[in-house]
Order: structure tokens, then C-alpha cells, then sequence
């Protein structure tokens, strides 16, 4: 079995006497798919914010390939090879479709000081490449103001993928979305996951998502760790079905009959 690619180990963050993260550790492996849910409040966005440097734990650690991460500003962490999507689309909306992802290849590369010169340089060949790689190649010239909310999403996509991440952190990444939208997106991330060999750490409140595309999952409830396993085991697991669920154990039983 091969490495961890990130180990999170005893990871706690309280803001006042309100204590998002208790003690969660948890790993994700390379090219892996793990889902992180739990219900609204359980810590699953500041869990996120500790992994990409926007808040810093109150004590535990976080390693990416062996490397601290926990203390490092979160431009450093993205160069080192996390990339993040948000449960809100974050882009510019004035600007096309491929400008949007050329200021991401650029700050990635160190060369925003060369932006205004490129800006306009809609046909860049690595924009396009990230584009036709999340499906929409053919809306480069586009303004993203325009946008359906799901292109809008394969947009944010090919931003975080400008950094070639080996960690791709996905917040609620089909919130929003119709259903066919949403099996198309999760594929079209699981493809680029197995071509670029990423590992995903998704959350995501869509169960019939969770379960048909995630390799395993963790469950959070008020800032710990409840459970975590496979699809079927977190499907089985009690606690999950009291805390998040909403499955109780005499419907489990009569489905199971």
C-alpha cells in the first residue's frame, strides 16, 4: 500500500468557546476519492480552510507528502500542490473564460507582473488545454458573467487545476446543480483524478453522489470524527444514520429484509 498523501493528525480549531474541530485526524491516499460529509455546522468548510492555509489549527498538524503544511500561508501551500473549488463560484465575471484561467496559470507560475500584457490572450494554449479538460473547450471567449451556473463550475475546475494539484479540495462541488449536471461533473472529476493521478477530498450533501463516487468517507458531527470506511460501512454505521442520515434502524432493517 502506498503513502498517505496527506495525514491530518489531531487537528483542532475553536473560535471562542465554539469548538469547530475536535481531534480529527484522517488521511487521504494518492488518487483517491474520499468524501467528507456530515450536517451543516459539523466542521467540514474549516477543516478545509486549516488544509489550504486560510486558518491556522489551534494545535494538531497537517502533512502533504510529508511535508508540514499547518503554519505555512496559503499561497505556499498552493504552490506545494493543494487546489481548492468553493461552494460559491469564485471568478471574475467581466473577464472570458480563458482570462479566468490565465490569471490562475500566472499567479501559479509567479508571473501575475505579466498579466496585463497577456490578459487578452484568449487562444493561450494552456488555458485551452485546462478547458478542453473539464469539458468546455469551445466557451473560452465567453464572459463568465454569462454562464450557465454549471459551466460556471467546470470554470472554477480548470482554475484549481491550474497549480497541477496532487490534492484537489472540492467544497460542495454540484451544489446547485440539476442531477445529469451533477453525474456529469463528478465523472469528468474522476477522470481527471485518474489521468493526473490527484487524490479528491470532496465534501458534498447530495448523498446519491457521495456514495456512487467517493473510494471511502468521513463523517463529521459537531467537530468530530464519527465514522469512516467504505460506502457500504458508513451506509451501515449507526451513529451515521442518527447524526446525518436520517435513516433509523427499523427502515434500515425492513430494507434490508
Amino acid at each position: 500500500m502506498s503513502p498517505a498523501l496527506l495525514v491530518v493528525d489531531r487537528i483542532s480549531k475553536s473560535f471562542g468557546g465554539v469548538h469547530a474541530l475536535i481531534d480529527v485526524s484522517l488521511s487521504v491516499a494518492p488518487g483517491e476519492k474520499l468524501a467528507l460529509i456530515g450536517p451543516n455546522g459539523a466542521g467540514k468548510t474549516t477543516l478545509f480552510n486549516v488544509l489550504d492555509g486560510q486558518l491556522a489549527p489551534d494545535r494538531g498538524s497537517v502533512a502533504l507528502q510529508g511535508r508540514r503544511l499547518d503554519g505555512l500561508p496559503a499561497h505556499a501551500i498552493a504552490r506545494l500542490g493543494i487546489g481548492r473549488t468553493f461552494q460559491v463560484t469564485a471568478t471574475f465575471g467581466s473577464m472570458t473564460v480563458s482570462e479566468n484561467v490565465l490569471v490562475a496559470l500566472l499567479s501559479h507560475r509567479g508571473r501575475l507582473h505579466s498579466l496585463l500584457a497577456r490578459v487578452h490572450a484568449t487562444n493561450d494554449p494552456d488555458a485551452q488545454a485546462l478547458l478542453a479538460r473539464v469539458g468546455i473547450g469551445t466557451l473560452g471567449a465567453r464572459q463568465c458573467a454569462t454562464l450557465a451556473y454549471g459551466d460556471l463550475k467546470r470554470v472554477e475546475l480548470a482554475i484549481a487545476l491550474a497549480g497541477a494539484p496532487c490534492l484537489l479540495l472540492m467544497d460542495e462541488p454540484t451544489a446547485g446543480m440539476p442531477p445529469a449536471e451533477r453525474e456529469e461533473l463528478m465523472q469528468n472529476v474522476a477522470r481527471v483524478a485518474r489521468e493526473s493521478g490527484a487524490a479528491v477530498l470532496f465534501t458534498e450533501h447530495d448523498m446519491d453522489v457521495v456514495f456512487k463516487h467517493a473510494d471511502r468517507i468521513v463523517v463529521l458531527n459537531r467537530g468530530r470524527v464519527i465514522a469512516s470506511g467504505a460506502p457500504g460501512e458508513v451506509r451501515a454505521d449507526a451513529s451515521v444514520r442518527e447524526a446525518y442520515l436520517g435513516i433509523d434502524d427499523a427502515a434500515h432493517r425492513s430494507d434490508d429484509a
